[in-house]
Formats: structure tokens, C-alpha cells, sequence
């Protein structure tokens, strides 16, 4: 069944790639985002990769009035909303900024589809809603606990959205929780192109090996982990995207509200994802080690099964595919978009 989705930061790293699918499956897509972390050359590289048009609203999550206009613009479906700041480090620096984007930002949203007769969303979480519970897979059912702002503000909205849906069952909710999304679109078209020094592990490596940085600094070595090196669950962006569609289809289909975790359940650790990242691109990636920075844990990874169960979704792509595609990405863009 083709839908009318409104896609809000659908020019960022993950909603791009879900922008792709979601034409590919022949929905109509219209991409809210004012480019604050993302290019407009996202969308001329969407069609090229799909031969299909995106339709652009360029705004502010947090201004009421384009919003509402948007809203006005076309009557959609469903909402998948990506728009926010994401950066840990920023956040503990500037948290009143964070809970201005992503939460004022998203009570905006909800409003305004609310008031538009629009009731389903697709909300993109995170496993920092966790925080540190004590243990080494996260499951759904565990408390809610995180330790930074960022964190903070996903699971405010979380409730903002829970809350919402009880006292008005006709909004159907769906919060997905990402573990670390990697990769790129095999067309090595669209991919993960971060402001500045990247703070994710995967385009840091993959700046290190085009040469735009000297070597890759490894937070700590002397976890108790089997090679020391802290261990993550890498879930590649095209497996995150098909998530999303088969969360959609959820929602079509069922009214109580959807929470799951999107990840591999298969930890790598950071020298893993290094060596396989050599392989990939043909070179040593140089690299030193470094005290453990506060708050990063020795590992975690996501317990996939509910999503599995709910959606009859898994993700699909390796440790190979996550860093080939990466390589191609970045040796075809050294400088992004």
C-alpha cells in the first residue's frame, strides 16, 4: 500500500538511507529538514539512486508555523521522525540546547500532526536510553536509566510519546532503539558525512584510511573484554532503514504501541572493527591507544529478538559488508557531500 510519509532530518546519515527504501517501495516521501547536520545534495543523490523526487520542506522541527504548514501542504499518513542533535559530548556541554531540538523540537512535531489528523510515528531512539543497567545485552523490559543529556532527551520523548498515546489511543507510536548504526548505501551515493572531528568510531576509521586524519585514538585497552578493546553492537544503516518500513507496516496493522531494539545482537570490539576495516580498504589503519574516556562501558549489545518476533525483521548485513560499504562511501567522497 503506497503512503504519503513525512520524513523530518530525512537528509541526515539515517534518514537518507531510509528515504532510499521507502521510495523504492513506492511511497510518497516529503523530507522536513533545515540542513543543520545534514546537504541538500542528499536529495539530488536520492534520486539518482531511486530515479524518483523527493519532495523538500526546509525548516525548523521547533517553528510551530512551518511546521503546521507542512502539515497543510499534504495530508500524510505517517510520520517518521529522525530530526534531532545526537552528539554525547555536545549535549553534556550545551543540554539546554539538546532539550530545546530534540524535545521542544518533537513536542512541536507531535502537536502539529496531532492537530492535522496525522497519527502514526515512527520515533528514532536509542540504546543510550538504557544508561548502564548492569549487564551486557539490553532487552526492552530493562528500567530506563541514561547517564547523559542526550540520552535524557530520547527517553523524555519516549514518555512525551507513551503518554500521549494512552490519553489518546488513536496515536500509534513506534520507538525504535538503534545500537550503532555503520555502513552506507552499496551505490556509495549517501553516507554518514559528520560535521568536524568525527565522534563515532566507524567515519573516524574511515577518515584515517583516505588520509584526512593522521591515526585513530582507541579509548581504552584494558577492559575486561577478549582483545581489551571496548565492544559494541554495529547494526549496518541499510538493516536500520529496513526497520524502520517494517515499523510502519506495524502500525498499519496494529494499534498498541511498538518498542523494540534495532541492533545485531552480535558485539564487535573496536580493534575487530579496525582490523576488518584494513582488509577492507587494503591498508593498516594507524592507530594509538588512550586512557578510557568517563562513562564509555566495556560492552553492550542489543537482545534483537522482540523486533524479530513483533516484525519478522533481522538484520541482515556483516562486519565485511559494514566496512566495504563504508570504504566505498568515503574513497568515492573523501570530502562527503
Amino acid at each position: 500500500m503506497t503512503n504519503s510519509i513525512l520524513v523530518t532530518g530525512g537528509a541526515g546519515y539515517i534518514g537518507s538511507h531510509t528515504v532510499v527504501q521507502l521510495l523504492e517501495q513506492d511511497h510518497h516521501v516529503t523530507i522536513l529538514d533545515n540542513f543543520s547536520n545534514s546537504s541538500p545534495q542528499v536529495l539530488e543523490r536520492i534520486q539518482r539512486i531511486t530515479g524518483k523526487q523527493v519532495a523538500l520542506i526546509k525548516a525548523d522541527i521547533r517553528d510551530r508555523e512551518s511546521v503546521r504548514d507542512a502539515f497543510k501542504s499534504r495530508q500524510f499518513d505517517a510520520v517518521i521522525h529522525f530530526a534531532g542533535l545526537k552528539a554525547v559530548g555536545e549535549g553534556e556541554a550545551f543540554p539546554l540546547k539538546y532539550y530545546d531540538n530534540n524535545v521542544t523540537g518533537s513536542q512541536v512535531l507531535l502537536e502539529e500532526m496531532l492537530q492535522a489528523g496525522v497519527n502514526r510515528i515512527v520515533f528514532s531512539s536509542s540504546a543510550t536510553v538504557y544508561g548502564a543497567p548492569g549487564q551486557t545485552q539490553y532487552h526492552e523490559n530493562l528500567e530506563l536509566a541514561p547517564i547523559n543529556v542526550y540520552g535524557r532527551t530520547k527517553r523524555i520523548v519516549e514518555d512525551m510519546l507513551r503518554d500521549t498515546n494512552k490519553a489518546q489511543p488513536q496515536l500509534r507510536i513506534a520507538l525504535l532503539r538503534y545500537f550503532n548504526p555503520v555502513g552506507a548505501h552499496p551505490s556509495g551515493l549517501i553516507g554518514e558525512d559528520p560535521n568536524g572531528i568525527p565522534n563515532n568510531l566507524m567515519p573516524f576509521i574511515a577518515q584515517v584510511a583516505v588520509g584526512k586524519r593522521e591515526k585513530l585514538s582507541i579509548f581504552g585497552n584494558d577492559y575486561p573484554t577478549p582483545d581489551g578493546t571496548g565492544m559494541r553492537d554495529f547494526i549496518h544503516v541499510q538493516d536500520l532503514a529496513s526497520g524502520h518500513l517494517a515499523a510502519l507496516n506495524y502500525l498499519a496493522e496494529n494499534d498498541s504501541p511498538l518498542i523494540v531494539n534495532l541492533g545485531t545482537g552480535r558485539p564487535y570490539s573496536v580493534l575487530e572493527m579496525v582490523n576488518a576495516f584494513g582488509k577492507a580498504c587494503g591498508k593498516d589503519i594507524s592507530y594509538q591507544f588512550s586512557p578510557r574516556r568517563a562513562g564509555d562501558l566495556a560492552e553492550y549489545y542489543a537482545d534483537p529478538a522482540l523486533a524479530t518476533s513483533l516484525l519478522g525483521w533481522t538484520a541482515k548485513h556483516g562486519i565485511e559488508e559494514m566496512c566495504m560499504d563504508t570504504w566505498r562511501w568515503q574513497s568515492d567522497n573523501p570530502d562527503g557531500y
